[in-house]
């Protein structure tokens, strides 16, 4: 919590010495009970959090859907990460009622990312479609570990477009003044 609280005020000096807005967030864990693993006194500070599972894979579909679900009523959530939890040619995606998380994301305002990274590309296209007859708004992200990793947005691209999302869908389109709008900033 301490390293969060120290890189939003390195965050806050650059935005007021640079005149440019960088906006703070962060990746938190859904842990196997739907909880969070940061407190919400520190999210409340972010601008952006996603929320991911990346354990508890063999649970049911009803516990898998209530851990998301459980995220998405969070306040502080924005995003929900890789929401399958597919690693192509690797791990099968967990047991989830997609259902249910595109209406609790329709109903909190919850964008859905589109993990761009090849192994993942989720959600997929046929999903990304379903979402869509949702009132949901989505966000590309590459899952970048470093750099070279960033040449990965153009997959998600493409996987945006063939579930027929347009600019006005997804979050990585809007300019600054309408990202914060919809953050709430």
């Amino acid at each position: 919590v301490e390293d969060y609280r120290e890189r939003q005020k390195e965050i806050d000096k650059l935005n007021e010495d640079l005149g440019i807005r960088i906006l703070s967030g962060t990746e938190v864990e859904i842990d196997s009970d739907g909880k969070l693993d940061l407190p919400d006194s520190l999210l409340e500070d972010l601008d952006f959090v996603i929320a991911s599972i990346h354990s508890g894979f063999k649970q049911s579909e009803e516990k898998i859907t209530n851990r998301i679900i459980s995220a998405i009523n969070n306040d502080n959530v924005d995003a929900i990460g890789h929401p399958t939890g597919r690693l192509l040619l690797k791990r099968d995606p967990y047991e989830i009622n997609l259902g249910k998380i595109y209406e609790a994301a329709e109903e909190n305002d919850v964008a859905l990312e589109i993990n761009s990274f090849p192994s993942r590309l989720d959600l997929p296209d046929i999903e990304i479609k379903k979402a869509k007859q949702y009132d949901i708004k989505f966000s590309l992200g590459t899952d970048s570990h470093n750099r070279e990793h960033l040449r990965f947005m153009e997959f998600g691209i493409a996987n945006a477009r063939r579930g027929w999302l347009g600019e006005n869908d997804v979050l990585n389109t809007m300019n600054l003044g309408e990202i914060e709008d919809y953050l709430g900033l």
